[in-house]
């Protein structure tokens, strides 16, 4: 599919309008469908823009569903054909759409237990993750395998992301503080090479995590507390001839609450995102905004659901 049909369709999907001069706010993802009433996060696109998985997930809950663009709309989503059994979340698909990568807390020997997980000083049963993957065979999934212990050193890892050339991007705590910090993990020779910390994300006292990395690596965007955010938001930062700059917040005003499992659309102009805002009501109200947010109610429960925004600002300052 040629770009320009590719981006029209994207904006058909997600309903996103950018006239002349008009900032443009956030909007829920398929709310009600997509973006439901326990926590839904982390969308990825198959190449088309037509397919996509993403997870939901509750305090007893972590499962990849997947969802298809029919006649105008996206379709109930449904459980994938390899999760189900254990929690897995965080599904990122290659560019050319060939594997998925996830993370999941599945044991890491046949007759093992589920991962537990650390970082920030605390202990997560049953909480943890490393990172698997999984190949497209036909129109369906093989079986998941665990990528190699140079990449799953910790019972903690998170938030992979995948570059054109195979290399991979996550999060995992460091062990002095256990804030987490984002890696990147040459693939070289069919082979992952040992997993460095991208330059700005070396401070030990802030967790950086959640990047959505451009398939050329051309961009990065991530999700912080770092200075001068107020509260977890979103980072966006470019890397000009294999060096990367320095991160720019993209606005505390973005949405009035937390951001965090930052995802790009299959063409790279839409950033998706998870939030868990819910707008306020001012009183008095009418009987038509109070119906509407009795309708709202049936997934706007305050659980995170998936936000998008076109990013055509921030690629204009590239």
């Amino acid at each position: 599919m040629k770009l320009h049909s590719l981006i029209l369709m994207t904006l058909a999907m997600t309903r996103v309008y950018n006239s002349p001069g008009q900032t443009v706010k956030p909007e829920v993802f398929a709310p009600g469908i997509i973006s439901g009433p326990v926590n839904d996060a982390a969308p990825a696109f198959m190449p088309d823009g037509k397919t996509v998985y993403f997870h939901r997930s509750s305090s007893t809950l972590g499962v990849i569903l997947v969802s298809h663009w029919k006649k105008g709309r996206w379709s109930q989503p449904e459980i994938t054909s390899f999760s189900g059994r254990w929690s897995d979340i965080e599904p990122t698909i290659a560019p050319d759409g060939s594997f998925m990568i996830f993370a999941s807390n599945r044991p890491t020997t046949p007759d093992g237990k589920a991962l537990n997980g650390c970082w920030n000083g605390q202990h997560y049963p049953q909480g943890g993750g490393n990172l698997w993957r999984v190949d497209r065979k036909g129109d369906g999934w093989g079986e998941p395998h665990r990528l190699p212990d140079v990449i799953n050193s910790d019972s903690s890892i998170f938030s992979p992301a995948i570059t054109t050339n195979g290399s991979l991007y996550f999060m995992k705590p460091v062990a002095d503080t256990g804030k987490f910090h984002i890696y990147r993990c040459e693939y070289r020779n069919g082979s992952f090479e040992s997993p460095a910390p991208v330059p700005f994300s070396a401070a030990d006292t802030i967790s950086d995590v959640d990047c959505a990395v451009a398939p050329d690596e051309s961009f990065m965007i991530f999700c912080s507390r770092r200075p001068p955010a107020k509260k977890m938001e979103l980072f966006y930062v470019s890397r000009i001839n294999g060096k990367w700059g320095e991160p720019v917040d993209m606005g505390s005003d973005l949405i009035p609450s937390y951001c965090n499992e930052a995802r790009l659309s299959a063409d790279q102009r839409t950033l998706y995102f998870s939030s868990g805002y819910i707008p306020s009501t001012t009183y008095p109200t009418d009987t038509a905004v109070t119906r509407e947010a009795l309708r709202r109610s049936a997934w706007e429960t305050g659980a995170a659901n998936i936000w998008f925004i076109p990013l055509d600002r921030w690629h204009k300052n590239r």
